[in-house]
């Protein structure tokens, strides 16, 4: 009997993982970001926003001083700069990398969309920008709250903690660990899988040139050319998953299905070849990626670019 991923014997990270089935029927699992990963990435990524924009300036200061020592131009463009940066810095990279920043990037989380769709562009920018209403208008409230109502009462910056707690705590108390941004936009912050490509179930599809019955499936460039790693991952669960069982085999039949019309394969697929057909698609996609990925040309998903 093969032994248990261990993923799957990691109690806290399996009460994080989430299935959803794709618009194209194939069911997608993935494991959401604990929140030490989120707030991991979000302090990577405010050290790269604030040590970019303090490097900016001082290379304004340094190529438009005057020697006067007076700094007051600087002012109205650092506040129109870092409302520009700290609402956009976060959406450009998402839509950029594929849900990806670069403190997502280091830690090893992106961000996908809900229903198991394209990251829409409109996703991205509503889910980064309730970040301002999330932290930023409340952070300015606390920090600034003289400059804002000189002579503020108490409860003005007691309102204006309540305000930021309210959005902190809020993934606490829904089950997918969703911030506000996330309930608008529509998305998922999940872990990015570790591993790309496992040579031993393509090996086991097909060992060693000696496979026995029916010629495997063949596939042309254009077939193979329909989807990215990411699919191959989703595949590669779906295959490596208990077989037996009725779920298990509707699953099949549903992805065969999709990707075959999904590619326009010529030759019908036969309920008894469906698993056969899979495999076979696997294993070829696999070889193709990892020739592309030979040469530089790394495809994560389906929407990518060719």
């Amino acid at each position: 009997m093969t032994a248990r991923p261990a993923y799957l014997r990691d109690d806290s990270e399996d009460k994080l993982r989430r299935e959803i089935v794709t618009p194209e029927g194939v069911p997608l699992r993935f494991t959401l970001a604990a929140g030490g990963d989120r707030a991991a990435a979000f302090a990577l990524d405010m050290l790269f926003l604030v040590g970019g924009g303090a490097l900016l300036i001082l290379l304004l200061v340094l190529a438009f001083s005057d020697g006067s020592g007076d700094g007051s131009w600087l002012q109205p463009f650092i506040i129109v700069a870092w409302f520009l940066a700290s609402n956009f810095y976060w959406s450009f990279f998402e839509v950029r990398w594929q849900g990806m920043t670069p403190g997502k990037r280091i830690v090893g989380i992106r961000v996908i969309d809900a229903r198991g769709g394209q990251l829409e562009v409109g996703s991205v920018l509503a889910r980064n920008l309730m970040r301002e209403l999330e932290v930023w208008t409340p952070l300015r409230f606390v920090l600034s709250s003289q400059l804002l109502w000189p002579g503020a009462p108490g409860w003005f910056l007691v309102a204006s903690g309540a305000w930021s707690l309210v959005f902190l705590v809020l993934p606490a108390f829904n089950r997918d660990k969703l911030r506000a941004g996330d309930i608008v936009g529509g998305t998922r912050v999940v872990k990015k899988p570790r591993s790309v490509l496992v040579p031993d179930l393509a090996d086991r599809a097909a060992p060693t040139g000696k496979r026995t019955g029916p010629a495997p499936f063949a596939f042309t460039e254009a077939h193979l050319d329909a989807y990215g790693i990411y699919e191959l991952q989703v595949l590669e669960g779906l295959l490596r998953s208990e077989g037996g069982t009725m779920a298990h085999l509707d699953a099949i039949e549903t992805v065969a299905r999709k990707i075959h019309a999904k590619i326009r394969y010529p030759t019908p697929v036969s309920g008894a070849d469906e698993e056969r057909f899979l495999h076979d698609f696997y294993t070829a996609l696999r070889a193709h990626l990892e020739k592309k990925m030979l040469f530089g040309q790394r495809r994560e998903d389906k929407f990518a670019r060719k």
